[in-house]
């Protein structure tokens, strides 16, 4: 990300002027569908794909969670290390599922989640 200094404060811009446009075509949906999501007006979408520009702010986090990234995806910054899933299997997994189109990972939760509802079945009815 590049940031520029002024009196006023500063401006970041995206790494790349498609990333948000690369993001966004993973996820699976158009700038009209983003915009919706983001309570912003298609053009705002155009324009940040275009130019490179950095949304404002307040845009970042919705913007990240519309398309299924965190906003150091988005600006294209290095992933924060998290704990939670350890590597191993399950974990390549999860790395490899988080790399979908977003439809395409809502299908995997979906039978995840139908899987583990089946499990807790079986042990409350055992």
């Amino acid at each position: 990300m590049q940031v520029y200094f002024s009196r006023s404060g500063y401006t970041a811009c995206m790494s790349s002027k498609s990333r948000l446009r690369e993001l966004r075509e993973r996820a699976g949906i158009s700038q009209r569908e983003l915009a919706r999501a983001i309570d912003q007006d298609s053009s705002n979408v155009s324009y940040w794909e275009r130019t490179g520009k950095t949304p404002r702010s307040e845009a970042l986090a919705p913007i990240a969670k519309a398309l299924g990234v965190t906003v150091e995806d988005l600006l294209g910054l290095p992933p924060v290390k998290t704990k939670g899933v350890s590597g191993g299997r399950l974990g390549k997994v999860f790395d490899r599922v988080s790399q979908l189109p977003r439809r395409q990972q809502n299908k995997v939760i979906e039978m995840a989640e139908g899987f583990l509802a089946l499990h807790d079945q079986s042990k409350g009815g055992a």
